[in-house]
């Protein structure tokens, strides 16, 4: 089936893997990145290799205007016969925090980003969802760490991901007459550049001997499970939080 794939934070981790195993020929991306435009340039031309056309749309997810003006992008790009599927991933983390050491600054950037620029960017691909008349389907790119907290460690990332699974079923049953499914996958740890992001680039390694299936998880497992949540093969599923964590 064509379609066209948004993605954003496709420049590196779990967006990059999407992108990569969802190119083909039958699928037009569009890869929105933020300051890394090395890393999305080279998952743009591995994805090209494989036939997919590729379209690059630059935003500041944590600034509305800019997601409305990616929104305007990817609506001239889209190909208004094909269906939109939307792989919310971008985010962001910080250094590991306790209570006492979490400014307002802080707290205001990760939500800018992480709720609210997710619940706009959504705002925006339903809306093309709309102008298509295609139906269509949403993952958004929760964490583990929604439901585990991370006391001593990212509780407002995990504060951020606990409003996003809210989102996700409050959205779902919106979009569920109009025949556009909405889940979300909550990674655990997985081998990618977040734990560096956040002060700790060894964080997985040490912490997989508690994980019950014994290792960490890979960018390309959480891209296997939500390229099948957008599929014609996970048709009946809406609404639905999906653990990618090894069991923890």
């Amino acid at each position: 089936m064509k379609r066209t794939l948004f993605i954003t934070g496709a420049s590196s981790g779990i967006g990059a893997a999407c992108a990569r195993l969802g190119a083909s020929p039958e699928t037009h991306l569009l890869l929105h990145y933020g300051r890394n435009e090395a890393g999305v340039q080279e998952v743009a031309d591995v994805a090209r290799t494989r036939g997919a056309e590729v379209t690059l749309l630059q935003a500041d997810v944590g600034d509305p205007a800019a997601i409305r003006q990616m929104g305007l992008d990817a609506s001239e790009a889209a190909d208004p016969k094909l269906p939109l599927h939307l792989v919310n991933n971008a985010g962001i983390v910080d250094q590991k925090a306790s209570l006492a050491d979490l400014t307002p600054e802080r707290l205001q950037r990760m939500f800018a980003v992480n709720v609210i620029g997710a619940i706009l960017v959504a705002q925006q691909a339903v809306a093309l969802m709309r102008r298509q008349n295609r139906g269509g389907a949403i993952v958004n790119v929760s964490s583990a760490a929604a439901r585990l907290g991370s006391a001593n460690q990212f509780m407002d990332y995990a504060a951020s991901k606990g409003a996003i699974d809210t989102f996700t079923l409050g959205l779902a049953d919106e979009l569920a007459p109009e025949g556009i499914r909405v889940n979300a996958v909550r990674p655990g740890l997985i081998g990618t550049e977040i734990h560096a992001k956040g002060g700790d680039p060894d964080r997985a390694d040490r912490l997989a001997s508690g994980v019950p299936l014994g290792r960490v998880g890979t960018a390309e497992e959480v891209a296997e499970t939500i390229l099948w949540l957008l599929s014609d093969k996970a048709g009946y599923v809406t609404r639905t939080l999906v653990d990618v964590a090894g069991g923890r």
